[in-house]
């Protein structure tokens, strides 16, 4: 089957970062679907475990953590899903990615395709609706229906893929008043388009204290600012990891609490509750086909391959993007 994957870690403009390969199509066991891989989406993650460092692989590593597409087989104990099946889902780091024509992944973490989306839009929406929801509702303890309605939310790096949804979320179910930082015409576009009350830049100094603030972005450089923009015990939720420790003691007067998201904790360490993600997707499948939640699809750079994933990590790592970039096919 047609893969892409690498080697070698290298910059991304070097032409062997990432390859078209030929791989050997897995089998399905246990609890694993083998999905026909329709189309994916590029996550920052992608860049990351791409990101140059001195290992080669002996045998492939495929990348690739959002994916819709067609289960062509279940294992024995599959219970949610049958060949057949339109599925979306972001899959596990801990295993082979969705850079590929086929995939295996545990149905526990599977959502079934939301019927009024192709599979192109339906890639977009996984991993970054699977860490807003978790960051939000589960990780700072967000009422998400409406128990909290009028408190205030800072979304720091809102244009981009998991603010975009967090965005909807916060308005659409936690009836919050949402403010979303961004810079560019398009981004204050984007974001005001998607819900956000208000918009600041944040280029600049912000002002104002909120209930609630989502650090989306690099966590290290809004730190020092923290206990200034955060109400008394009010709530943070990162997730992105800090670059040096930090100090917690700024917090401390205010009794300000900090809420850690990673969205693949559950898939990684094989929790109990696992089969909460499947739930999770289910029910925003429900909510796009309601019109609750709109897709965040920007732009679809077209076939599967490795000149085209490139290019998205290219992009990404520029930091400019809006929304969910996406490929579809498994063309030339």
């Amino acid at each position: 089957m047609k893969a892409v994957g690498l080697y070698k870690y290298l910059p991304i403009d070097h032409p062997e970062s990432l390859l078209d390969l030929e791989v050997e199509e897995p089998r399905a066991a246990g609890r694993d679907l083998l999905v026909e891989v329709k189309a994916v989406s590029v996550n920052p993650v992608d860049t990351k475990r791409r990101a140059p460092k001195d290992i080669v692989e002996k045998t492939p590593k495929i990348l690739g953590w959002d994916a819709a597409g067609v289960v062509k087989a279940a294992g024995p104990d599959c219970r949610l899903f049958k060949p057949g099946d339109a599925v979306y889902y972001a899959g596990s780091v801990i295993r082979q990615g969705s850079n590929s024509q086929f995939q295996l992944v545990d149905e526990r973490i599977v959502g079934r395709k939301p019927a009024n989306l192709g599979f192109a839009q339906a890639a977009a929406m996984p991993l970054t609706t699977l860490t807003a929801w978790e960051l939000m509702f589960e990780r700072m303890g967000i009422s998400r229906s409406g128990a909290h309605a009028g408190r205030s939310l800072l979304i720091l790096g809102g244009a981009g893929g998991v603010g975009s949804v967090a965005i909807q979320l916060a308005k659409n179910l936690a009836k919050l008043r949402v403010t979303a930082s961004a810079s560019r015409a398009e981004s204050i576009a984007w974001c005001r388009q998607l819900g956000a009350d208000e918009i600041v830049d944040h280029a600049k100094p912000i002002e104002g204290e909120f209930d609630y603030v989502l650090c989306i972005s690099a966590t290290d450089p809004y730190w020092p600012s923290f206990p200034r923009i955060t109400k008394p015990q009010g709530k943070i939720g990162l997730i992105v990891r800090t670059l040096k420790p930090v100090d917690l003691q700024i917090l401390h007067d205010k009794s300000i609490a900090v809420h850690l998201e990673g969205m693949f904790t559950r898939s990684t360490f094989q929790t109990p509750d696992m089969e909460a993600q499947h739930a999770l997707l289910d029910d925003t499948a429900g909510l796009i086909e309601a019109g609750v939640v709109k897709c965040t699809l920007r732009e679809n750079l077209g076939a599967i391959n490795a000149a085209n994933l490139r290019r998205a990590h290219r992009l990404l790592e520029d930091g400019h993007v809006v929304g969910k970039l996406v490929l579809e096919g498994w063309g030339a």
